[in-house]
């Protein structure tokens, strides 16, 4: 499953992992139209589709069902809108996150990969703050997590044109 899988990563990941002949891959995203038009351009059998958001926790643990791995794209990441938005930023980027990896715990994701950005290195501005707390969020759930066979990883994705 990928949070955030409409987006322009998500959709490429989508792109990747279907043509490795995966069994399915599930997108979860806010938004409606952007599943549409996803569904229609891929036009693939394997694809579900789940409207959510990962602050909802419980929408969130209903997508995961039966996951063996979870990609966590989902972010609010245009940086003017960050600054104007912090509390938003902060809901879905921090507190979105740690949902993330709570149901991936519960449910025993066998993977759960964060994607992060250059920006949280050395963070000047809330967006690569939000993302460096991700990061260490992920991170240190591989030392929380007791017995549960969840591994938690991240990347950071640079920017990158085309």
């Amino acid at each position: 499953m990928i949070t955030g899988g409409t987006g322009s990563l998500g959709t490429a990941l989508t792109k990747k992992l279907l043509s490795l002949n995966v069994k399915s891959v599930r997108i979860f995203s806010r938004d409606e139209n952007k599943q549409i038009q996803m569904e229609e351009k891929f036009n693939d059998d394997r694809l579900r589709f789940f409207i959510g958001d990962v602050r909802d926790k419980d929408r969130l643990r209903r997508a995961v069902e039966n996951v063996d791995i979870v990609i966590h794209a989902a972010a609010l990441k245009h940086v003017p809108t960050a600054e104007y938005n912090p509390f938003e930023v902060v809901k879905t980027n921090i507190f979105g996150s740690q949902n993330v990896i709570d149901v991936s715990l519960d449910e025993e994701i066998e993977l759960c990969l964060a994607i992060s950005t250059d920006k949280a290195v050395s963070p000047l501005n809330l967006y690569g703050a939000t993302k460096l707390s991700m990061e260490k969020l992920f991170i240190s759930a591989n030392r929380f997590k007791g017995k549960r066979k969840t591994k938690f990883s991240c990347v950071r994705y640079g920017n990158v044109l085309g």
